[in-house]
């Protein structure tokens, strides 16, 4: 059993992700009753990749979202620190998309190589956000775009203690029915209980240097879409 602690040592956090790789994408699907789906969607609408973009899918994971990024033309590199997770996703190559390994904290990338630069429910397992959005300014080029897909908060405080509750009580149980690791899903719903609100990150991304931060909610504030531009 493999449980990553909240203060996301990266060796735990990889670990936790190996575990549950091979399953990672059904978990995905079950426990979001198929939203998942219409997230990564939107996700990619507002990516926007275009004929010779060059984009950065960070927490790619098995890379499920960052062959959506192609379909206009656009190569895409699906970074992620858990190995296990890289192998499953090579196990269904696509074209123009490379997998990489690579840490949040500290890109193995150039500065400015990548026009769009994205990460889905992935800041929030990172042991220092502030960092990895640095990190993800860095290698944008001036005038390139960020797109944050996370968990969040719905609006009214009542209805958001009781889904975090829910959740405290709901994804355990299920991922014990389906998976080999269950308590990396209990390190789930603690992860997204204890996640700043959205106007808090907005904030945070306007302090590491991006620009036209705004966001919206997504299935009521359930996930929470940012979007930003490095400036000129």
């Amino acid at each position: 059993m493999t449980r990553a602690q909240l203060d996301k040592r990266p060796a735990e956090v990889s670990a936790m992700f190996d575990a549950v790789a091979d399953r990672y994408d059904l978990l995905n699907d079950v426990l979001s009753l198929g939203q998942c789906r219409h997230w990564r969607s939107i996700v990619a609408r507002l990516v926007a990749a275009k004929a010779g973009d060059f984009v950065l899918d960070i927490a790619a994971g098995t890379g499920t979202a960052s062959r959506a990024f192609t379909t206009a033309g656009a190569r895409c590199v699906a970074c992620d620190f858990s190995l296990g997770m890289l192998r499953a996703g090579a196990r269904n190559p696509a074209e123009r998309v490379t997998f990489a390994a690579g840490d949040a904290l500290a890109l193995p990338f150039a500065d400015r190589a990548f026009d769009v630069v994205t990460i889905s429910f992935g800041l929030r397992n990172v042991a220092d956000p502030d960092a990895a959005l640095a990190e993800m300014f860095r290698v944008t080029r001036p005038g390139g775009r960020l797109v944050i897909c996370e968990f969040s908060h719905l609006a009214a405080r009542p209805l958001d203690a009781a889904y975090q509750r829910y959740l405290a009580a709901a994804l355990p149980l299920v991922a014990r029915a389906i998976s080999r690791n269950p308590a990396a899903y209990e390190y789930l719903a603690e992860s997204i209980r204890h996640w700043p609100l959205q106007r808090e990150l907005a904030g945070r991304i306007e302090a590491a240097g991006w620009t036209r931060v705004s966001w919206r909610n997504l299935s009521r504030g359930i996930v929470a879409l940012h979007v930003a531009r490095r400036p000129w």
